[in-house]
């Protein structure tokens, strides 16, 4: 698929996208993707539409197997071009082997041949709803594809985070892919499944599906705005000289992703009852609140900016 070319009415021309992956396990204690990705590996039907190739594919299967996150490294932060380059085989570790045979098969990354879309399914521990990760404002194709996904699964909400910042960029095993599709549905525990979680990340992904039939079958798509939250900055805990943590996440705050934290609200809660305040000098919008995987990253939470995004029109070239 191309990047996408104008013509002379806006309208932003695609080829059709015809190599889809549906990535599970990325972590491998994220049980709905894992589950998810399983069930269609053994039965398809679901998720096959007209004209497109679609694979299921579990991402980190020893991980999967233990039920933890990773084995080595993380996986999903290992798609730099110096892992994907790197020369050491049996060496390396698991999931730098593993990010170079994803490369292969469904890159390479940043190439022609690379897979036109590529979902990575992941929980969080969070209670983050339903939430779709964007990671270029530039790519019109996600932006119509999210802004389908978001009506149809109204009323309820999915949120789109866009993760476009160039200090915190994260090398992810969907950056593979022409267009990325990240997508968090939370809050279930790590290791757990919980039923609503696992049909809410379900129902997300026949849409998603669903618009790039559509998109194929040669239906335009008219501009639309997309609210997005962006990504500004990692929060940590507070902590001492030697790095222990010595605050938790406030009781105001805790569970409240998306809701506004102003300058002056609690964020932090010292273990004698005293308060941390945030001390920004504008409103923002936390998510991946108290995440557990993010506390050897040292990050309570991220915080977040809300925009809306304007896509131009697009249509199959």
């Amino acid at each position: 698929m191309s990047n996408g070319s104008s013509n002379n009415n806006n309208t932003a021309r695609f080829d059709a996208a015809r190599r889809v992956a549906i990535f599970g396990g990325t972590h491998g204690n994220e049980m709905s993707g894992v589950t998810l990705v399983n069930l269609w590996m053994q039965n398809s039907a679901e998720i096959q539409r007209k004209g497109l190739e679609i694979k299921p594919f579990l991402t980190n299967p020893k991980a999967v197997e233990k039920c933890v996150r990773y084995v080595d490294t993380d996986l999903n932060r290992a798609f730099t071009q110096e892992n994907l380059s790197a020369t050491g085989g049996d060496e390396l570790p698991y999931e730098v082997q593993r990010a170079q045979e994803i490369n292969r098969m469904f890159g390479p990354k940043g190439s022609a041949e690379a897979y036109d879309v590529i979902f990575d399914l992941h929980n969080t521990t969070s209670n983050m709803g339903c939430t779709l990760i964007l990671e270029s404002s530039k790519d019109a194709f996600n932006l119509q594809m999210m802004n389908y996904i978001k009506k149809a699964f109204a009323p309820a909400s999915c949120l789109v985070l866009l993760n476009e910042h160039p200090l915190l960029k994260y090398s992810t095993s969907r950056s593979v892919a022409k267009h990325p599709v990240g997508m968090e549905v939370g809050p279930q525990p790590q290791g757990v499944l919980r039923s609503n979680i696992f049909e809410a990340m379900r129902v997300i992904l026949k849409h998603a599906l669903d618009f790039i039939s559509l998109f194929n079958e040669g239906m335009e798509f008219p501009p639309c705005t997309v609210e997005v939250f962006r990504v500004l900055e990692r929060m940590d805990y507070p902590r001492d000289a030697n790095g222990n943590i010595i605050a938790m996440v406030h009781p105001n705050l805790q569970d409240c992703d998306w809701e506004p934290l102003n300058p002056g609200d609690p964020m932090f809660q010292t273990f004698d009852g005293k308060s941390i305040h945030y001390q920004g000098s504008s409103t923002v919008y936390p998510t991946f609140i108290n995440e557990a995987a993010y506390y050897e990253k040292q990050q309570a939470f991220v915080t977040t900016r809300r925009e809306t995004l304007a896509a131009s029109a697009i249509g199959k070239a």
